[in-house]
């Protein structure tokens, strides 16, 4: 006999299996959240004998290839500490000198949010996550439509990163492309996501003025220098490194100036599986591995105390068109390998994973992102930047992408907690009383206690059967998302940089934000 002939069957056993779930929670109120505070590090790709191999292959590169284009101004801090230029003039750092800044660089790095309970700390494979990018672009939220990114648009990025639970720090998600000059694009950046949200900022500056500039800007808001280097919320991205083995000038001058003045300094690199690395995971990752050691071996003679992050971001290439592809199955693989090496180290670390070639938030981009974050936050990375928010390839800002990614992130962080195994949990007499009493534990205390603690409920993610769907409108999830998002940023404008502190800066500086 067919289906067909039984549809009463199918619903009589739908509507026990609601009268079972409500029969849980009679008159309860809201379950709280489970956890997601949780350490990685349980998937290493690498075998312990690979991870050396890769360090040798690292201190090879680094004493016997060495890096073109280093400034004098940094290079002297290399020569003068027992590097080389060798015959074909670049620079060389020798085993013993990348030994000891590896045993000398501070670990772990602590970054502070400007609110208690913000704090990042980087150390035992603790995993945060946040935004990033630096997209030129932004998915219009009323049109839908792609255009260039403004000020007002990283901050409104600010304000609803500010509001998602599951999003830890705010790494610049755009340019603010009608800014006129670098100077006023790197302080009005800063400024933007400062006032827009109280997580730590992760931003950039063009060269050592506008590092200067948002250092002033960061005691300002601190109350003084020493106040901000004690408990600093804003962190430099610096991408020093030009695959293969060079570096940028300005970007090395940016790192010398940072470390200089105590604002903590990522040592980005971004090199391309394939096209500014071999082809392969293992050079592409000793590669990577050294190119990134010179910014910190850099950093850490310039200041010892500087509080310097590993930022190993090799990022593939689809072989067929030379282009980034970020959300591919390599990518992720490739991300957890150098992860493996950063923490070789005992570095604190970061990372980026998420960016998805997609360029709407839709099927292509969640799984191509959640391959990338979990594997990213399992291999234990303590930082994982643009985990929400972009699309194309790190080209496109969405806000809706922001709402839907931080259900997506609830769930990778909550998939990092430990598996408790005990008497009370394995709970034996409890399968004897379903068993022998109701057949379920719906019902049991068990189970409504540790519903209130040990289960994360998404925010917009649509759990109803079927038909509660089709009666509420049949919506999808980016519909849902987008509606959020506008509501967030119509009821949430916060001002977190006080009136008095505010007139001080703009007197200042050329703040193009209104602040009414």
């Amino acid at each position: 006999m067919s289906d067909a002939g039984q549809p009463n069957k199918s619903k009589t056993g739908s509507r026990k299996r609601i009268r079972r779930r409500q029969s849980v929670t009679p008159g309860a109120s809201a379950p709280t959240s489970a956890p997601t505070q949780f350490s990685g590090g349980r998937y290493q790709p690498l075998k312990q004998s690979d991870v050396e191999k890769i360090h040798e292959a690292t201190l090879d590169i680094l004493e016997n290839i060495g890096v073109a284009d280093m400034p004098v101004s940094a290079s002297e801090y290399i020569v003068s500490a027992g590097g080389h230029i060798n015959t074909n003039n670049r620079l060389c750092i020798p085993k013993p000198l990348v030994k000891e800044a590896l045993a000398g660089i501070k670990r772990p790095v602590t970054l502070h949010g400007r609110l208690p309970g913000n704090e990042l700390i980087l150390d035992n494979k603790r995993v945060f996550v946040g935004t990033g990018g630096a997209a030129p672009l932004v998915a219009d939220l009323h049109t839908g439509k792609f255009r260039e990114s403004t000020l007002a648009d990283l901050h409104d990025a600010a304000r609803l990163a500010d509001t998602l639970e599951h999003v830890h720090f705010f790494s610049r998600s755009m340019v603010a492309r009608d800014m006129p000059d670098a100077l006023s694009l790197d302080i009005n950046t800063a400024y933007a996501c400062l006032n827009g949200t109280t997580k730590h900022i992760m931003t950039s500056a063009s060269n050592k003025q506008s590092v200067e500039a948002v250092a002033k800007l960061c005691w300002m808001i601190a109350g003084s220098k020493q106040a901000f280097i004690e408990q600093p919320f804003l962190s430099l991205n610096i991408n020093h490194a030009v695959s293969p083995l060079r570096v940028s000038e300005e970007a090395i001058e940016v790192l010398i100036r940072g470390a200089q003045l105590g604002i903590p300094v990522h040592t980005n690199t971004f090199s391309q599986l394939g096209a500014s690395t071999p082809v392969t995971i293992a050079g592409c990752v000793a590669q990577t591995m050294a190119e990134t050691i010179t910014g910190m071996v850099l950093a850490w003679l310039v200041n010892p105390e500087a509080s310097i992050i590993c930022g190993p971001r090799p990022m593939l290439t689809d072989l067929r068109t030379g282009a980034m592809s970020g959300g591919s199955g390599e990518q992720a693989l490739l991300t957890a390998a150098v992860i493996q090496m950063a923490q070789y180290y005992g570095f604190s670390n970061s990372t980026i994973a998420g960016a998805s070639d997609s360029k709407l938030a839709d099927a292509q981009s969640g799984y191509e992102k959640s391959l990338a974050v979990t594997l990213a936050a399992h291999s234990g990375a303590n930082l994982i930047t643009q985990a929400c928010g972009v699309q194309a390839s790190l080209m496109v800002c969405s806000f809706e992408s922001f709402v839907i990614d931080n259900d997506m992130l609830g769930s990778i962080l909550r998939s990092l907690a430990p598996i408790d195994v005990s008497q009370e949990t394995l709970n034996l007499s409890e399968i004897q009383k379903a068993v022998d009493g109701d057949g379920h534990f719906l019902g049991h205390q068990q189970t409504y206690d540790r519903m209130q603690t040990d289960f994360l409920y998404p925010d917009i993610a649509n759990r109803d059967n079927h038909e509660v769907w089709a009666m509420n409108g049949s919506t999808d999830i980016r519909t849902v998302a987008n509606d959020r998002a506008r509501s967030i940023l119509r009821n949430h404008v916060p001002n977190y940089i006080n009136s008095q502190v505010d007139q001080e800066i703009r007197s200042t500086f050329d703040i193009r934000i209104n602040r009414n």
